[in-house]
Parts: structure tokens; C-alpha cells; sequence
């Protein structure tokens, strides 16, 4: 079984280990890529609805560290790592994320940013070690919705930073 949401196609020989979730959002490349890119703005979307994150430390280049924790509406915690793996700037971030540094369930997303007109459509590509612990994201932890809502909350945050970027001095209320 393959797990996708809208836009994104599976790699034959990952699928059944693989969820991908796409959305085209609509601002240039350079912005959305700069809001996956620097903390002051993951900070303020970055995970499913009624989710916060709170950074331990960011270092974004290839083999730095975000280390974060994210906060469910039901007040659990849930300790994140990301170790960044490839960069290409406004196209392609590779990164490998788990509860911890040595996490042996980590999975492996590639997002690329591809432009599309006036917008910019994002695809994240998850790849797990194995179908369980895809499955297991799957349905115990929501990881189909939980990636759209998250691709839906920096579609909404990056069109606040163009509205705010576009309006006159003086005409903000």
C-alpha cells in the first residue's frame, strides 16, 4: 500500500515504506524555502494543528542539528531530532528525523520545492526503515493528516508574511 496524499507519486522501490504529502503554496520559492530554513519561522508553523515547538537548538547546514520538542494539544511532549543530510538551496532539503541522534525507527524526508507559476509546490517524502514503522505512522500517529495540516499551517503563515510584505505603511488597521 502506498501512502500519498495529493501531487506527489511514490518511488516504486520505497513504497510500501513511504508516505508523501504535497501542496502547492502560494508565495516564490525563496520564501517558502526560507521558512523551512531559519527557526524564527518553523517555530511558528511547524507541525499539525493545535501542535507548538519549542527549538533546544538550530544549526541548519548539512550535518547540523534541529533539536526540538513538540507539544500536542493534549499537553504530550514529543521529543524530535532532525539532522540535516543534503541542502540545495530553494530546491531540495534532505533530513533525517527521529526522537533522539541515535534513534534506530529514524526515517529519512526529502522536501523539494518546485515552482509553479506563482506558487511554489512542496513535496515531503517520508521514507521509513521498514512498512511497520510507516504503517505504524501512519495509523498511531496520524502522519497522512498530520503532514497536510502542517503543509496547511506554512501555506497560511507564508501568505501572512506576503500580506505584511505587500501592505502600504500606514494601511496595517
Amino acid at each position: 500500500m502506498t501512502t500519498t496524499s495529493s501531487g506527489g507519486e511514490p518511488d516504486p522501490t520505497t513504497a510500501d515504506r513511504e508516505i508523501v504529502v504535497s501542496r502547492a503554496i502560494g508565495a516564490p520559492r525563496e520564501l517558502v524555502f526560507e521558512a523551512f530554513t531559519q527557526v524564527r519561522h518553523l517555530s511558528r508553523w511547524w507541525g499539525p494543528e493545535g501542535f507548538t515547538t519549542t527549538t533546544r537548538s538550530f544549526d541548519f547546514h548539512i550535518g547540523g542539528v534541529w533539536d526540538f520538542v513538540m507539544h500536542g494539544p493534549d499537553g504530550t511532549d514529543y521529543q524530535e531530532w532532525i539532522t540535516w543530510t543534503e541542502i540545495v538551496p530553494r530546491e531540495r532539503i534532505v533530513m533525517v528525523h527521529g526522537e533522539s541522534r541515535d534513534d534506530p525507527n529514524a526515517f529519512e524526508s526529502v522536501l523539494t520545492f518546485e515552482p509553479a507559476g506563482e506558487e511554489t509546490r512542496i513535496v515531503m517524502r517520508a521514507v521509513f526503515p521498514t512498512k511497520e514503522l510507516r504503517d505504524e505512522a501512519v495509523e498511531k500517529y496520524h502522519a497522512i493528516e498530520g503532514g497536510e495540516q502542517t503543509l496547511r499551517n506554512l501555506a497560511a503563515y507564508v501568505a501572512e508574511l506576503t500580506r505584511n510584505e505587500t501592505t502600504p505603511k500606514g494601511a496595517e488597521g
